[in-house]
This record gives C-alpha cells, structure tokens and sequence, in this order.
C-alpha cells in the first residue's frame, strides 16, 4: 500500500478523533447514547469490522487494562507499549471520559462503576449490524480465541460460540485457543457449522507430513465491486505454548515466505485490497510488517491489546496498517479503505469501546444466549465467596486474580510456592462482588486445566522463571511465545527484563531465605501441557480446588500481590505501577 505524504497527518487525525467526548453520553438513555458514540460516517469503498480476543464472554463484563505492558529494546516507548496517562496523552483522549476508562486501568473501580459493564454479544450484535448498515458489503473479522475462556463455552465442547458467531455474522476467522478443543473438534465444526457460511483461514498451519495446508490460506471476496484477500495467520506457537498432543498431527510457525507467497498469489487473481487477520500478537505483527509487502493491513489479536491508533508500518512495498482490537468483547475495530485507480490511497480507522448500558441489546442475539445459558444458569449463579477487594487479571506479572488462584493452590494442597499460567484472559470482579462458579470459571476454563504438584529443584524453579521471561522480553519479537510472565506464588524474586537470556531472574526468595539451587521444593501448578498430566494418580481439576478454598472462606480479603521487584525499567512509559 503507497498512501500520500497525509498518512501519518491521518494517524494524528484518528488521535484527536479517538479523544470525541463519551462522557457528556454517560448518563444518557441507551438510544440517546447509541445515537452519539456510535455514529461513524461511511467512508470509501471497502470496510472491515475487527472483533478478537473476547474468549466467550457472551454475556457485559468488568475488564480492566494493565498498568503494565513493558516494551524491551527497540519496542520500549513504542505502541504497544505505553499505560496509563501516557497513553492518554499519546492519542488525544482526556482523562475521566469513557473512552479514557475502555483504553486504561485509571481509577479502574469508580470508572466502572460509572459507566458499566462492557462487551457482551447482543450488543455488539447491534453495532456490528449498525456499522453494515452503513457500510454494505463490510466483512467482520475474528482474529480467534473465540471459542475459550468460560465455562459455557466449556461445557459446550465450544458449540455456544459457534452458534453465537454465526449469528453475529462473522464473515472470516483465524484461531489460537480454538486448537485447544482438538484437531478433530475443529474440523467437525469447520465442516458442519461453517461450511458455506464462515472461512476459517491460516496460511501457516500445514500437515506434519506432506506440508498440505490444513486450512484455506486465504479467502477472496468482493466489496462493492472489488476484490479483497483475507489471509489467516493463526498463532504460530500453538504447539509450544499448547499442549502438543492436541495438534499433533500439524505444524504452525510464522512462515513469512509462504505469507509473501500468499500475498503475491491474491495479488495475481486480482485482489485490490489484502488484509492479514492476524493472531500473532502486536510486536510479531509490526515486524512482519516490516519484512512482507503488499500488505493493507494486518488486523491482529493474542496481546489483547486496546490500540486505538494504528501503527504504519514502511516496508520494501510501501506501508502496512497494524492495528489490534483489544480483547473480552470490549471494542469493535472499523476499517474503511478508499481506492483510486484500482489501488489504496487513503483509510480511516476507528477503535469503538462497546458499552453494554450504551448499547441496546440485539433481541435475536440477547434470545440465543440465553437459549444457550438456560441448562447452566443454577450452576453458573451459585455463588462461592465475596470478595472485598479488586480482583483483575492482566499485565506483564501478577493481577489480583492470579493471585488468588496461588493463594488457593498453596493453602489447599499444602505447597511452598505455586505457579500460574501468564494468561491474560479472565474477566474483573469489584469490591463486594459475588464470586459465582461462572467468574471463578471465566479465570480457569480450558480443556487441559489439571492442578498438579511437584518437587522442583530450585535450580530448576530458576530455569522455568527465565525460559518464560525470555518468551516475554526477547528483544526479537519472533522469539516471544506468547502469554505474559508466570504468575508466582510464596517465591519473592526480582526481574531485570532488559538483561541477557538466563539473567533476568535474580534474588530468589522463600519466606526471605534466598532459594538453593541443590534443594527440592513443594510446587503447586496448573494447566501442563504434557499429556501424562491427566493420568496421574489423584489430579484434580483446578477449579475444583479453588472452589474448596473460596467456600472455606467466604469472604476473600483483598489480595497482596506478589509483584517481582523490577530492575531497570525507570522511566518506561509501559510501567505505572
């Protein structure tokens, strides 16, 4: 894509416009709000509607954004990697409005209790309807991990979503947690739910054996006379960050090569407008970016990252278009591309916060979930505890959330320190709020989540810590692996991200002892990703020990989190702790 000389005056231009006043709609009527927040002119030819990341949330959520999101080298102060205030000040959004609230964990409680709960599927059914109204022939996007991440979705071997995205409408996906179901779940739902009405497209997904594409690696459709490709890029590292056995039959990776050849191979049957939906995370985005042409945009997912300004990115074609669509229903990304002599010469972009009490609920929509809810609902509704704190999970280290869930691991099954997966998904309680069984699942739902405990050298708790922060920090993005740094539990440790792979972990700690490399130690955990996990004698799930911990207490006291103490990240602007 060659844009003019305007381009960037085009990313300043979408900063000042993402700063428009939601606060003077935040006491108004669902219709009055609707009317103001969510008029977006029509703008060009060709429009594309973004969702990721919502991780089955069917039903509004709390969801609160990190106040930690650390760029390592040449990413440090750079999109995505800026928090709080600084974020604020970077795009052109005034603190205390609603759209200050959707992009930032400032005065996150107050916030939300102001303007509510966002997300939900029947109303961002009525702004994804809105939008193709105003837009005919726009295509929505799904950058994955659709499928996963409650327990109805759990429950359901994934059909509720399924069932809920055709309906929304989604034209084209791509997947990373969707694998988690199987190899064989996924195509049974490939081929007798989507077949003919859904893509589900990943060029870098081939057979173990022959190299075969396992999925389309591209779809061509036409809007309003023009020909747009659509490439899936699933999650390249599904195998290392998955349990293998579940995709043991394909192999994933980036695969620029094949990326550039799918690229030139649409290109050659006449696509005018390419767009990568993307579920590589933002930094793997932007540098792929950089090193494939003839690219319009890459659409992305996995970080969960709210970018409400795109990032334009130079390469040997010209510029590419990196945005991510932040996660948990919270936003709907719209696209609008304007052609001149059968090329792109201009867009416009907009990252649009769903407020469920600003929104009306789709009815068709609203019906579907709760036809889907209604065989779970005394399940989902029992409550478990109180809490009286802030629980949230996101962010490079430990939430509130993770922290309980080690806290329930260590007092439960009698452990030194425990370990909980660096996931980002799971959605945020209040002070006061019921704990039901569907929050406590919305933190732990997956197909693999077994709760174990071994003994672990303390040389070998060392290597787990740095193997996972290098994931994290590698200062090449192809090297990070996804997921944010294991959540600890009991073990005090600080962290140096900018230092050498096997040097950011140092001064580890139990009950202020420093720990011994020769010496064993009790370790909690879940979520293995080796298959012998689930045959051990005694495994439980963990949702089942954390239940047994929330009902002995009752009432769960705000948590102390075990953050790392950091080492030489003065002055970031992705830290604001």
């Amino acid at each position: 894509m060659n844009l003019s000389k305007r381009d960037f005056l085009q990313v300043m231009a979408a900063a000042s416009v993402a700063g428009m006043g939601l606060g003077r709609y935040a006491e108004a009527d669902a219709a009055t709000a609707e009317q103001g927040l969510y008029d977006l002119p029509r703008f060009g030819q060709v429009s594309f509607l973004h969702m990721t990341d919502c991780h089955a949330q069917l039903k509004p959520i709390y969801f609160r954004e990190p106040n930690v999101n650390l760029g390592i080298a040449g990413m440090q102060g750079n999109t995505p990697h800026v928090v709080g205030e600084k974020l604020l000040k970077s795009i052109g959004v005034r603190a205390g409005t609603a759209q200050a609230h959707a992009y930032t964990y400032i005065d996150f409680e107050r916030a939300a209790r102001r303007y509510g709960k966002v997300g939900g599927f029947a109303h961002l059914s009525t702004l994804v309807k809105r939008m193709k109204a105003s837009r005919p022939g726009a295509l929505l996007l799904d950058g994955g991990d659709t499928w996963q991440g409650s327990a109805t979705s759990l429950w359901t071997n994934a059909q509720d979503m399924v069932d809920a995205c055709k309906l929304l409408g989604v034209d084209v996906m791509t997947g990373h947690w969707e694998f988690t179901y199987g190899m064989e779940r996924v195509k049974e739902i490939l081929e007798k739910d989507f077949k003919g009405k859904l893509d589900f497209v990943a060029q870098n997904v081939k057979t173990n054996d022959f190299g075969d594409q396992v999925f389309s690696p591209y779809v061509i459709r036409e809007i309003n006379g023009v020909k747009c490709a659509i490439i899936g890029q699933a999650f390249p590292y599904t195998p290392i960050a998955n349990p293998r056995y579940m995709v043991a039959d394909w192999a994933f990776g980036i695969q620029d090569e094949n990326m550039q050849a799918m690229v030139d191979e649409a290109r050659g049957k006449g696509a005018k407008v390419v767009v990568v939906i993307s579920h590589n995370g933002m930094d793997v985005d932007l540098k792929m970016a950089s090193r494939v042409r003839g690219i319009d945009a890459i659409m992305g997912g996995h970080t969960h990252d709210g970018v409400p300004v795109p990032v334009l990115v130079q390469n040997a074609g010209g510029k590419t278009i990196v945005t991510n669509a932040g996660s948990n229903g919270k936003f709907l990304g719209v696209l609008d591309f304007e052609l001149k002599d059968g090329r792109v010469s201009d867009f416009r972009y907009k990252l649009m916060p769903i407020f469920s009490n600003m929104l009306k609920a789709d009815p068709e929509m609203d019906a579907l979930i709760n036809k889907i809810r209604a065989p779970y609902e005394s399940k989902l509704s029992e409550k478990l505890a109180i809490t009286d704190g802030l629980l949230y999970r996101r962010g490079n280290f430990n939430g509130s959330w993770d922290q309980l869930l080690v806290d329930a691991l260590m007092d439960v099954q009698g452990a030194d320190i425990a370990f909980s997966p660096g996931f980002r998904w799971g959605t945020s309680l209040l002070p006061g709020d019921v704990i039901t069984r569907e929050l406590m699942m919305d933190q732990v739902a997956t197909t693999y989540s077994y709760a174990t405990v071994t003994q672990m050298s303390g040389a070998m708790i060392k290597t787990v810590l740095e193997d996972v922060c290098d994931n994290l920090f590698n200062p090449d993005p192809y090297y990070q692996q996804g997921g944010d740094m294991v959540r600890v539990g009991g073990l005090t440790y600080a962290c140096e991200p900018g230092a050498g792979m096997g040097r950011r972990i140092q001064d580890m700690r139990l009950n202020g002892k420093p720990i011994e490399a020769g010496k064993n130690y009790r370790v909690a955990g879940w979520a293995p990703v080796a298959e012998e996990a689930a045959s051990m004698p005694g495994t439980r799930m963990v949702w089942d020990v954390v239940e047994q911990w929330l009902k002995s207490k009752g009432r769960i006291t705000p948590r102390k989190i075990n953050t790392p103490r950091l080492i030489g990240v003065s002055g970031n602007p992705g830290i604001a702790l």
